[in-house]
C-alpha cells in the first residue's frame, strides 16, 4: 500500500481542453512541483504497458459496444487510476499537480454506464488534493481542436460516429458529471485562453499561490 501523499492539486477539464499543453509548458517552469499523467511522452519506459493498455481498451473495450461490460471497462481503467496513485505516492515531500488524477475517468465510467461499480468507490476513497483547477473550454474551440472530430476517440461522442451533436452533448454531460465528483473540492476555473502560454501562466500563478 503506498504511503503518505504529498500535497497535490489536479488540472482537469473537458476533452481538448488543453491540459497537456499546459502541464508542458508548466514542467518547464520553476516551480517545485512534480507533474504526473499518463500521456505517453509522460511515462517512463518501464510503465509504457499503460500506453498500450489504453489505447487498446479505447479501441477494443469502450469501441465495441455490447462486448463487454461497464465493470469490465472501468476494471480496464483503473490500471491508469491506480499508476497516479502510486507515482504520487513516491514522494511524500514533492508536491504535485496530477493530469485529471481519477475524475474524468471516474466521468467517462459513469457516462459509459458503470455508475454502480464499486470500483468508483474505491476510487473515491484515494488521497485527495487541496485544490482542483478546471481548465475550461467552449465546446467550438474543442471541436475545431479535434480537427472536425476527425482526431475523436469513442469516449468522447455519443453515438456510432463522431459528430458535432454527439460531442457537443458528450461534452456537456462530462463536465456536469466532472463538477460533480469535485464539488465537495476548492475549484479554481481556469478560462479558456487561446494562448497556451498564457494558460499555464494561470495555472502557475495558482499553484504558487497553493504553496504560499
Amino acid at each position: 500500500m503506498p504511503g503518505t501523499s504529498p500535497a497535490f492539486c489536479v488540472l482537469v477539464g473537458p476533452d481538448y481542453a488543453g491540459k497537456s499543453s499546459a502541464l508542458s509548458r508548466l514542467r518547464r517552469s520553476d516551480l517545485p512541483w512534480r507533474t504526473l499523467s499518463v500521456d505517453d511522452d509522460r511515462l517512463a519506459p518501464e510503465h509504457a504497458l499503460l500506453a498500450r493498455l489504453r489505447r487498446d481498451v479505447v479501441r477494443e473495450v469502450a469501441g465495441q459496444a455490447g462486448a463487454w461490460s461497464p465493470d469490465f471497462l472501468v476494471t480496464m481503467l483503473q490500471t491508469a487510476v491506480v499508476h497516479l496513485r502510486d507515482r504520487l505516492a513516491e514522494d511524500p515531500t514533492a508536491p504535485a499537480v496530477i493530469d485529471s488524477y481519477y475524475y474524468k475517468l471516474l466521468a467517462k465510467a459513469r457516462l459509459a454506464g458503470a455508475d454502480g461499480s464499486e470500483l468508483l468507490g474505491w476510487w473515491r476513497s484515494f488521497p485527495q488534493p487541496r485544490r482542483v483547477l478546471y481548465l475550461d473550454v467552449r465546446p467550438e474551440t474543442a471541436w475545431r481542436r479535434s480537427r472536425g472530430g476527425a482526431a475523436l476517440n469513442c469516449l468522447e461522442y455519443y453515438g456510432d460516429r463522431p459528430s458535432w451533436d454527439g460531442f457537443r452533448r458528450y461534452q456537456s454531460d462530462l463536465a456536469k458529471t466532472m463538477h460533480d465528483e469535485i464539488s465537495h473540492l476548492p475549484v479554481t476555473v481556469i478560462e479558456q485562453q487561446d494562448d497556451p502560454d498564457l494558460t499555464a501562466e494561470s495555472i502557475r500563478k495558482v499553484l504558487a499561490d497553493e504553496l504560499g
